[in-house]
This record gives structure tokens, sequence and C-alpha cells, in this order.
């Protein structure tokens, strides 16, 4: 109303600072711009928890870097794993080696745990009791069944070793097979015909696993296994002792059968799956031999042919043996 405009209080003073102030512009909103999230507390300097990331930084670089861990650190001291109820129950009943029988701690005991549990006591082997997740750790994706057996790795003899055995020595050589099921059947016929022993390459060749021992039925308890660095000067050695040597390939320059060295100290050398025999390992042999198969059949398993082979010369040995008698 006319009159009341001047009225004390009526009108705002240009000047007070209450009230949106007359062209900001938006001012504030360009002082905020650029400025990005808020940093966490350990990447501000002056936060105490930077100080504490700096520290342990330091302490990391200055600790020694930690091996990568494979499929074996899964068990204390780096053992082989055995897995399941019927593999483990076997492997007790064979008498292998074993260092600790891991079972699940709410296992439905069957017959076949019982009897495991019982032989793992008899034979001194530690029994714990393990989660299922510790389980899951050490089978590494394998159907465990709730049982787990750790079992040392195998020891190695050294090639010189096997040349102690009673004559005739009968030794087979491996060359860089890589199938561990066709070194444990090599080991299986090698044990069954009385070989002295086996050697294989100390490396790009299969060794004596839970795997070869499975397939052994056994036989690893029994027969020795050597590794040598070099296959060739172990051979050389062999044949400077007084051994014959003969490898076995299909193309051999003599069959098997019409060999003349298969009676007395003997070495058999067995190539690789699908390359056969090396180059050098092929000079080093007295004699290459090859068996006669059906032409329709391409060749021989490498563990086949060792055990041909092993055949043949426990058959030769015996039959000089008889001759002599007379």
């Amino acid at each position: 109303m006319a009159g009341n405009s001047k009225r004390r209080g009526a009108t705002r003073n240009a000047g007070s600072k209450k009230g949106a102030s007359v062209g900001t512009g938006g001012h504030g909103r360009k002082a905020l711009e650029g400025k990005g999230p808020t940093p966490r507390a350990e990447d501000r300097p002056n936060h105490k928890a930077y100080k504490a990331k700096q520290r342990a930084d330091a302490a990391a670089a200055k600790a020694p870097a930690s091996p990568k861990r494979g499929p074996r650190d899964r068990a204390s001291g780096n053992l082989e794993l055995i897995v399941g109820r019927n593999s483990v129950l076997e492997a007790l009943r064979m008498g292998l080696r074993a260092n600790v029988l891991h079972v699940y701690n709410r296992i439905d005991a069957d017959e076949r745990v019982t009897s495991l549990v019982a032989l793992a006591v008899e034979q001194g082997v530690e029994v714990r009791d393990a989660t299922k997740a510790r389980l899951d750790l050490l089978a590494d994706g394998q159907t465990h069944q709730g049982i787990v057996l750790e079992v040392p790795p195998y020891a190695y003899a050294e090639p010189e070793d096997l040349l102690e055995a009673p004559s005739p020595v009968r030794i087979v050589v491996c060359d860089h097979i890589q199938d561990p099921r066709n070194l444990g059947a090599i080991m299986r016929s090698a044990a069954a015909f009385g070989a002295s022993g086996i050697v294989i390459p100390d490396r790009r060749a299969a060794g004596v696993t839970v795997a070869a021992w499975k397939v052994s039925a056994g036989a690893a308890a029994r027969i020795p296994v050597a590794r040598a660095t070099n296959l060739t000067r172990t051979i050389e050695d062999y044949k400077r002792a007084g051994l014959f040597v003969v490898g076995l390939d299909a193309g051999g320059t003599v069959s098997l059968p019409e060999s003349t060295l298969l009676d007395g100290p003997l070495v058999i050398v067995v190539g690789a799956e699908g390359e056969g025999l090396s180059r050098l390992v092929r000079e080093a042999c007295d004699e290459v031999a090859s068996i006669p198969i059906a032409a329709t059949t391409e060749s021989l398993n490498a563990s086949v042919a060792a055990s041909i082979a092993l055949y043949a010369a426990n058959q030769a040995a015996n039959q000089a043996a008889n001759q002599a008698r007379r």
C-alpha cells in the first residue's frame, strides 16, 4: 500500500547479506570444477594411512620374492598326492610309503574308509581330520571322496647302482618317454622278468609319479629307477662295464629274435612315443633291433615293445643257462 514502503524494514537494502546475491554468474560452481572424487586415505600424503602404506611397500621390497606355487606344493613338504577311496586303499595295501592320510571330518565311514584308516594306523601313517575346503585345495579339482593321501617323492637310484644287481645284469633305458603310464607299465614288466632296474633322463621325460606307480601295480616298490643327466654318456659307461646295448626301433637292422646279444649282460633301450630313439642314443647302441609285427600294424606301444624285449632276453638267458649245464 502507498505509504507502507516508507515503513522501517519494508524494503531490503541492496547491501544486505540475506537472500541471493545479484549477478553471481555461477562463480561458486566454477570453484569446484576439476577437483574430481575425494582421494583414498592411503593416497593422501598427510594422512596416517598413506604413511602406513609407504612403510608396508618398503618392507615388501626388501623381503625375498616368494617362489611360485605349483600343484605339488599344495601338500606339506612338496609331496605327491593320491586321492579317492579306492586309490588310497590300493596304495596302502601295496605298502606304498606314505606320510599323511587326510580324512574328511564329517565322512560317512564305509568299509573302504574303515580299512584304509586301519591300514594307515598299522603302517604308522599320520591320520588327520580335514575340512572339505582343505581337501578340495589338496585335490585341485580331482574327486577325492573325502580321502587324500600324501606320499613322499620317489627316491631315485644312480645309474651305476644298477650294475651291482645279481648276474645277469639287465637294464632298461627309456629314451625320453613322456607318458607316466608307459613308464609304469615298463616298471611292471621289468620287475616281472627280473630286470636289474630302469634308467630315465632327469629332464623332459616322465618320472615315477603316482600315475606311474598305480600302473606299475606295486612294482615301483621292487624295481629301482635311476635318473641320468646324459643318456648317451650313461650308455657308454654301461658298455665299458661289459654290457651290450640293444635299441628297439621299427627300422632296426636286425630282427629281435635273431639277435645274439640277448643272453648276457644287457641294456635294452626303448624310444619315446612316436619319435623312437634319438639320434645320439641310436648311434650308441651296439645293435638296433625291430620286433616282427603284422604289416597292418604301424608300430607297438613303447611299454609293449619293452615287455617283448624283456621276455625275449629272459628266454635267451634261460636257454644259455640250460646249455651251459649240459
